[in-house]
C-alpha cells in the first residue's frame, strides 16, 4: 500500500509538471505578440526613435513581473503581461508627462534621460498599486459605478484604434488625426490592405485555425501578406518595419538612471508631476487586477486574494520599471490557455517567462522585421474588442423604446457619455479623475437617501407593556405623539438634514416624544451627532424628548455618541437597549402628562380594576371575597413556565413580565409586561393546559389572585356573575387582538 501511494504521489507531480510545462509554453507564445504591441502603444507618444524601445519594454514587462509574481508566491496558473487599458493611461502618462512640457525640458533630448523618466511613472504606480493592496483600499475601487467604467472602456477602445491610424495610413512621420484629410496624397493603400488582412484574420481566427490564438494567427497572415507583397515589388508602397531593436538581456540597465531622477532637486517638481499620474495609472491598474481576478477564479475553480494580487504586481511593476518595462496585470486569455493546456502551479509562469526570454533572445530580427501595419492591424482588433457592448446595447434599446426604466438607463448612457468625452476631449488622466469623481457623487447620492427605513406611531404600536384598558384609551387618544423613526445606513452630512426635518416635523405638535432605533444604523459622523444634539435642543423647546434605541448595538456608533457628548447632553435615561423600552419610557411619560390624577405606581382598589367594570358593587364584593392579596418582592417569579396552576392574576400594583426560555440557548427572552389595572393568566385557566411562560416581578408586586377552586366556586353558586367576569375576560382578549392586529398592519404596511 506505500508502495502505490508513493508510486501515485510521483505519477500526480509528472502529471502536473507536465502541464505546468505545456501550460506555460501555451501562454508563452501567446503573450508575446501582445507585449509587443502593448509595449509599442505605450511609447508610440514619445515619437518613431522609441518604438523598438517600446517593444522591449513590454516584452521586458511580461518576463520580469511572470517571475517578480511567482517568487511573491502569486495564484497558481495566473499569467502576468501587459493589459489594453492600463497601457492606454501609460500612454497618456507619457505623451503629456514626459513628451511634453517641463519633463521634456528636463530630458534634454537624451533617450536614457527620457526612458528614465518613463519607467520612473512606471516605478511610482507599482509603488502606488502595492500601497492599494497592503492598506485594502481596493475594496473602494470596486465601488466605481459600472456606467464609470464603461466609459472608461469605450474610450480607451477608441483611443487604442486612432492611435494606429498613422501605421494604418502608412506614414512615414506622426499626423495628427485633423491633419489626415491634408496628407491624404501620402497614404498607402497597400499598406492599408495589409492592416485589414491582419485585422480579419485575427478577428475570424476562431473559425479559420482554432488551435491557433488570434493574434498569433493575425500576426502570421498579415506579416505574410506583407512580405507577400514585398516580394512582388511593391516594397516602396509599403509602410515601415519595427527596425532593430536595442539590447534585450534583461538587466536592471535602469536603475541607476531612476536613482540619478531622485538626487536632483530641480527634477522634483517634474517628478512630482509624473508622480500625480502615476497615481491614476495605479488606480485603473488596481480596478482592472480587482476585475480580472473576479473573472478567473471562475476560469480556476480557486479564489484568488485580491489585495495579495495587487502587492505582488505591484512590486513586480516596480522591479519591471527598473528592468525597462512597462506595467503589466492579470492576463485573461493567457491565464485561460495556461489552465486550458494543464498549467496548475506557479511554475507555469516561470515557464512562461523562460519562453518570452527565449524569443527575445533568438528572434530578435524577427521581431525587428515585424511590419508596423501589421501590429497596428491587431492593436485595433484589441480595441475593437474592448469596447463596452453593454453599452450599445442599451443605445439600441433606448432608440427602439424598449427600455421599462427609462429615466434610469439614460442617466447611466449619459454617464457613459460624459466620462467617454471627458477622455477624448481631454486624456486617460483627466478621465480617470472625472471617473473618481462622479463614483463619488454617485456613491454620495446613493447613500444620501434617506435613512429612515420606517415610521410609526403610539397610537397604533404600543409597547408590549400592558395597561388598565382607561390608559390604553388614553394612548390611542394621544399617542401620534410618540413617533418612532426606524434608521438604516449611515447617518452622515448627506443624510442627518433630511432625518432633522422629520424628527421635527412641526405637524407632530408640541410635547412629541421621538424616539430613534439604532439597531440597522452601521455608521455615524460627527455632523450626524451634531444633529442628533440639535433635534433634542428643539424637541425640548417643545415639551418634547429624544430618545435613542438599539444605540449601543455597534460599538462604533455607541463610541461616536459618548465621544462627541450625545450620550451626555441626552442623559442616561434616553438611551434604551431596544425599543420596546423606549417606547414604554415614552408612554409612561405621556400618561402622566395626560392622566396627572392616575399614579402610575399606586396600589389600584379592587373595585376599580376594569375587570369588574360589567359587574354591581353588590357582585364586585362576592368575587372579592374569593379573591387572595399576593405580595411579591422585585424578581419574585408569580408564574413558573410548565407549572399547571390555574390561577388568575389581577395586578393592583407594580409591573411583571412574561419571559419564554430561549431554546438551546441560555436566558430568556421578555415578551410583555402587565402593570396595575391588568388581569393575566385567564388563558390557562380557560383552555386547562401548563403555563407557556414565566412571570416574573420586576418590581414590588402587589396581586388579586382568584383560584381555580374559587374560580369553580363561582361558577356553580354565582353563574351569572361568572359569566360577566369571563365576558369582561374575553372583552379584554379581543381588545389585545385587535392592538396586535393593528399593530402588525402598521408594521407590515
Amino acid at each position: 500500500m506505500p508502495t502505490d501511494s508513493v508510486a501515485g504521489s510521483a505519477l500526480t507531480r509528472r502529471s502536473s509538471l507536465k502541464g505546468d510545462i505545456s501550460g506555460g509554453i501555451t501562454a508563452g507564445v501567446l503573450t508575446i505578440p501582445v507585449s509587443i504591441g502593448y509595449g509599442l502603444l505605450a511609447l508610440q507618444p514619445l515619437g518613431e526613435g522609441y518604438l523598438s524601445y517600446g517593444i522591449v519594454a513590454g516584452l521586458m514587462s511580461a518576463i520580469v513581473v511572470l517571475l517578480a509574481c511567482a517568487l511573491l508566491g502569486g495564484s497558481a496558473g495566473l499569467i502576468y503581461t501587459p493589459r489594453s487599458v492600463v497601457t492606454l493611461v501609460m500612454a497618456a502618462v507619457v505623451l503629456e508627462g514626459v513628451a511634453r512640457g517641463p519633463a521634456a525640458i528636463a530630458a534634454h533630448g537624451d533617450v536614457g534621460r527620457t526612458l528614465s523618466l518613463v519607467f520612473f511613472v512606471v516605478l511610482m504606480a507599482g509603488l502606488f498599486q502595492a500601497l492599494v493592496g497592503a492598506v485594502r483600499i481596493g475594496r473602494l475601487i470596486r465601488y466605481i459605478p459600472s456606467p464609470v467604467m464603461s466609459g472608461f472602456q469605450n474610450a480607451a477602445a477608441v483611443l487604442i484604434m486612432l492611435s494606429q491610424v498613422d501605421a494604418l495610413l502608412g506614414f512615414r512621420r506622426r499626423v495628427p488625426l485633423s491633419a489626415v484629410a491634408a496628407n491624404l496624397s501620402a497614404v498607402q493603400p497597400l499598406t492599408l490592405a495589409v492592416g485589414i488582412v491582419t485585422c480579419l484574420a485575427m478577428w475570424y481566427a476562431p473559425r479559420l485555425a482554432k488551435s491557433v490564438p488570434p493574434a498569433l494567427f493575425g500576426l502570421f497572415i498579415g506579416t505574410g501578406a506583407y512580405y507577400a507583397l514585398s516580394a512582388a515589388g511593391y516594397r516602396a508602397s509599403l509602410g515601415p518595419i519595427i527596425g532593430p531593436l536595442p539590447s534585450t538581456l534583461p538587466v536592471p540597465r535602469y536603475l541607476p538612471g531612476l536613482g540619478s531622477l531622485l538626487l536632483e532637486r530641480e527634477l522634483w517638481p517634474v517628478l512630482l508631476t509624473l508622480s500625480v499620474g502615476a497615481l491614476g495609472l495605479a488606480l485603473v491598474s488596481s480596478l482592472d487586477v480587482l476585475l480580472c481576478a473576479r473573472v478567473i477564479d471562475g476560469v480556476t475553480g480557486e479564489r484568488s486574494s485580491g489585495p495579495h494580487e495587487l502587492v505582488r504586481i505591484g512590486l513586480g511593476n516596480v522591479a519591471a520599471a527598473c528592468f525597462g518595462g512597462i506595467p503589466s496585470g492579470m492576463n485573461l486569455g493567457a491565464s485561460s490557455a495556461n489552465h486550458r493546456a494543464g498549467g496548475r502551479t506557479r511554475l507555469a509562469a516561470v515557464v512562461a517567462a523562460a519562453v518570452i526570454l527565449l524569443a527575445v533572445l533568438l528572434l530578435r530580427p524577427a521581431i525587428a522585421a515585424l511590419p508596423r501595419a501589421v501590429v497596428a492591424g491587431m492593436l485595433v482588433v484589441v480595441g475593437l474588442q474592448l469596447f463596452d457592448r453593454s453599452s450599445f446595447q442599451l443605445v439600441t434599446q433606448a432608440i427602439g423604446g424598449e427600455l421599462l426604466h427609462w429615466r434610469v438607463m439614460v442617466l447611466d448612457l449619459l454617464v457613459v457619455i460624459l466620462v467617454a468625452g471627458t477622455i477624448l476631449v481631454f486624456d486617460p488622466v483627466v478621465g480617470v479623475g472625472m471617473g473618481v469623481a462622479l463614483a463619488v457623487l454617485f456613491f454620495l447620492i446613493r447613500m444620501s437617501k434617506s435613512v429612515v427605513r420606517r415610521t410609526y406611531h403610539g397610537d397604533v404600536v404600543r409597547s408590549r407593556k400592558a395597561r388598565d384598558p382607561k390608559l390604553m384609551e388614553l394612548l390611542g387618544a394621544h399617542g401620534r405623539q410618540i413617533v418612532v423613526f426606524e434608521l438604516e445606513g449611515p447617518i452622515f452630512f448627506g443624510t442627518a438634514e433630511d432625518l432633522a426635518t422629520r424628527a421635527e416635523d412641526p405637524a407632530a405638535g408640541n410635547g412629541c416624544c421621538v424616539v430613534l432605533d439604532f439597531k440597522r444604523v452601521n455608521e455615524l459622523d460627527s455632523t450626524g451627532a451634531r444633529i442628533l444634539v440639535q433635534i433634542n435642543d428643539r424637541l425640548k423647546k417643545r415639551g418634547g424628548c429624544l430618545l435613542l434605541s438599539h444605540a449601543h448595538d455597534n460599538a462604533l456608533v455607541s463610541a461616536v455618541l459618548r465621544d462627541l457628548g450625545v450620550t451626555g447632553t441626552l442623559g442616561a435615561h434616553a438611551s434604551f437597549s431596544d425599543t420596546d423600552a423606549a417606547l414604554e419610557f415614552a408612554e409612561d411619560r405621556l400618561l402622566l402628562a395626560h392622566a396627572p390624577g392616575h399614579a402610575l405606581d399606586a396600589e389600584m382598589p379592587v373595585d376599580r380594576l376594569s375587570v369588574f367594570d360589567g359587574l354591581s358593587e353588590e357582585e364586585v364584593a362576592i368575587v372579592r371575597a374569593l379573591l387572595v392579596r399576593r405580595a411579591y418582592a422585585k424578581n419574585e417569579t408569580l408564574i413558573q413556565e410548565g407549572s399547571r396552576d390555574r390561577d388568575l392574576f389581577l395586578m393592583s400594583r407594580g409591573v411583571a413580565s412574561v419571559k419564554v426560555g430561549r431554546p438551546g440557548q441560555s436566558g430568556q427572552r421578555r415578551l410583555a409586561s402587565f402593570s396595575s389595572g391588568t388581569v393575566f393568566g385567564e388563558v390557562a385557566l380557560l383552555d386547562q393546559q401548563p403555563r407557556s411562560a414565566t412571570v416574573t416581578a420586576d418590581e414590588d408586586v402587589v396581586c388579586y389572585v382568584l383560584s381555580e377552586d374559587a374560580f369553580r366556586a363561582l361558577v356553580r353558586d354565582h353563574h351569572a356573575i361568572a359569566i360577566k367576569l369571563l365576558t369582561s375576560l374575553g372583552s379584554e382578549l379581543s381588545r389585545r387582538l385587535r392592538r396586535a392586529n393593528a399593530m402588525i398592519s402598521e408594521l407590515e404596511g
